[in-house]
């Protein structure tokens, strides 16, 4: 089962099945549930079968909130081991130690000649949290470069410091999933090691959010976004889910904004090893010949004969968003050739040479999204195909990123090339998508040459962001956008935003007989069946940011708060991951809160996060 996003819902029905409902996180009232040591900051317990932790919680805001175990437990003894106080010990000589302050744990190894000693592990749960390492791997190296950092989303981070690099694997095929780290022993060669692991918050340092309770969510869940996949060494949907090739823009935009994770490595680190795994032609969904990263080569995922027309966007946003927070021109320059020919393919998608790049599928009504044939972009259950403003709205502002970049880099004639091809995008922009029966912008204009409007919040607000739309327009767009939400009674924003605001018609929706409470897909002509369900008006974070800055943007800051505020409630109750009691994930919600989703955690939630900044900026 895959994870990008409509992939995995193919699945879903029989996984659920098989799994059953998620299992609450067991609570730790004391040493009776194994609990060894305790502070405001994290609680651990210690396995008695080998050197693991049994028991690992963490609560980045120091609140002592920390009544989720989400490790797993070892199974299997390792023989000759016993437990003495804090110390490992085999046929009676220590091989590993464990030492705690309030914010601090420290495993200690020491060489003893003659005994093999075992990795100290520690494995989460995936299904109970969607935990990740942080860090640079490199390619076919399922270990990860110290310093880095351990990152369990919704509960907090510990910065990892010690010699060499950590054995990282998780899977999503396993019963139960998991998320394993193993710190290697001492050895002959290195007879003492020590790992250290600190607990802190790592998010953009302002001082307006230091004393708000408000931007509690913020401080814990600024790293939510990112997620390491140990079995392709890239950002991904979490750590054993799918690398998503069009998403990688949205991690770049935080990372540019993120402090050091360590010393030595930062968010931009991460996008960069992403961009090298692509440029050396890994693939990921969304792209032609991507396979199953567990499954590897043979096991095809995306059988669509075509890649999706937000992919190469999203390869050179990323790329511009690195150069130009790192200010690696090293980089750029090493990689100019090949970034230059990402820009060159994005255009060479507009075939009528009218300044708006085609996708092959036609998006025609009635000519539906199937499994082999997907649609334009992201939002792969609904029929978005030919020109499609989601995906023309990331071209203009790569193409502005590029030529930007060409120019610093003295490539001229490359800088007027593509500043003209975006000027040229920006033209044609509104009058294409400018729908006059609804005064907002379409999704897209199909190969008859029909507007498809079913009011997508997103793309209002892409628009309206990236500057395609005069401020009187926008402004235009976005009051119909608002009373049209508030005329359909849409008005939880601590749930996030639906993606369209109507019912999309059976005729543009995804058709693979799935019920309409999975999927969204309607057995209904007007689609009506299947609103509110998944990407068919499903509450969601993903893609919201769009329409919270947007209204920043504009001026507009208190309509932004009235939809942020309520958005930044949920991520601090972590509304936004984890799973519901009937095993449906909290990533796609119905307007009355009922879960929907599946992935458990979708990273593209945690873009929202970014309008804090803006939030701040409107209130200096």
């Amino acid at each position: 089962m895959k994870r990008c996003p409509f992939l995995g819902l193919l699945g879903l029905l029989a996984l659920s099945a098989a799994l059953g409902p998620a299992a609450p996180f067991p609570r730790l009232p004391g040493r009776q549930a194994g609990l060894d040591h305790r502070s405001a900051f994290l609680a651990v317990g210690l396995s008695r079968l080998a050197p693991a932790f049994s028991v690992f919680t963490v609560d980045s805001l120091g609140r002592g909130h920390l009544g989720q175990n989400p490790a797993l437990p070892a199974t299997e003894p390792v023989a000759g081991v016993e437990l003495d106080g804090q110390t490992y010990k085999i046929n009676g000589r220590p091989v590993w130690r464990v030492e705690w302050t309030e914010q601090t744990l420290t495993l200690g190894s020491d060489y003893a000649v003659g005994i093999e000693a075992p990795a100290f592990t520690l494995t989460f749960d995936q299904k109970a949290n969607h935990a990740t390492l942080l860090g640079v791997m490199n390619p076919d190296d399922r270990r990860m470069v110290l310093p880095c950092v351990l990152h369990l989303p919704d509960m907090g981070t510990l910065r990892i410091t010690g010699p060499g690099a950590l054995d990282y694997d998780a899977s999503r095929r396993t019963k139960p999933a998991f998320v394993r780290i193993a710190f290697p022993p001492a050895t002959a060669e290195r007879r003492h090691v020590d790992y250290r692991l600190e607990v802190t918050s790592i998010y953009p340092k302002l001082p307006e959010v230091d004393r708000d309770p408000r931007y509690d969510g913020f401080r814990r869940d600024w790293l939510n976004i990112f997620q390491v996949n140990p079995r392709v060494q890239m950002l991904a949907n979490n750590a054993a889910s799918d690398p998503c090739a069009f998403t990688l823009f949205l991690y770049s935009d935080l990372a540019a904004q993120t402090p050091p994770l360590a010393d030595g490595l930062t968010a931009n680190d991460l996008v960069r090893m992403t961009l090298d795994r692509y440029l050396a032609g890994a693939k990921g969904y969304g792209q032609v010949g991507y396979t199953d990263p567990e499954l590897g080569p043979g096991h095809l995922v995306w059988t669509t004969p075509w890649t999706t027309t937000d992919t190469l966007p999203s390869f050179l946003i990323a790329a511009g968003n690195y150069v130009t927070s790192s200010g690696d021109l090293t980089w750029a320059r090493d990689n100019y050739d090949r970034l230059a020919a990402w820009a060159r393919d994005m255009f060479a998608g507009d075939k009528d040479g009218n300044g708006l790049i085609e996708y092959p599928g036609t998006g025609n009504f009635g000519d539906r999204p199937r499994r082999e044939r997907r649609p334009a972009n992201w939002w792969d259950t609904i029929n978005f195909g030919h020109e499609d403003a989601f995906s023309n709205a990331l071209a203009y502002r790569a193409a502005m990123l590029f030529a930007d970049l060409a120019a610093r880099l003295g490539h001229a004639d490359d800088a007027g090339y593509f500043t003209a091809k975006a000027a040229k995008l920006r033209a044609a922009y509104a009058p294409a998508f400018l729908n006059p029966a609804t005064g907002v912008l379409a999704g897209w204009k199909s190969a008859d040459g029909r507007l498809h409007d079913y009011w997508f919040t997103f793309v209002q607000g892409m628009a309206v962001t990236f500057g395609l739309l005069d401020d009187k327009t926008a402004n235009g767009v976005m009051d119909r956008l608002l009373a049209k939400m508030a005329e359909v009674g849409y008005a939880d924003f601590s749930l996030g935003l639906p993606g369209n605001l109507v019912p999309v018609r059976k005729g543009d929706y995804v058709h693979e007989n799935y019920p309409p409470e999975a999927p969204g897909e309607p057995r209904l002509d007007d689609g009506s069946d299947g609103f509110q369900f998944y990407e068919n008006g499903g509450a969601t974070g993903c893609w919201a940011y769009y329409t919270v800055k947007a209204l920043y943007r504009l001026g507009r800051a208190e309509e932004a708060r009235r939809i942020f505020d309520p958005m930044l409630a949920g991520y601090a109750r972590g509304e936004f991951q984890g799973f519901c009691a009937d095993g449906r994930s909290r990533d796609w919600r119905d307007w009355r809160g009922g879960c929907h989703g599946y992935e458990g955690l979708l990273v593209d939630n945690y873009h929202a996060l970014l309008a804090v900044l803006d939030d701040v900026k409107a209130k200096r």
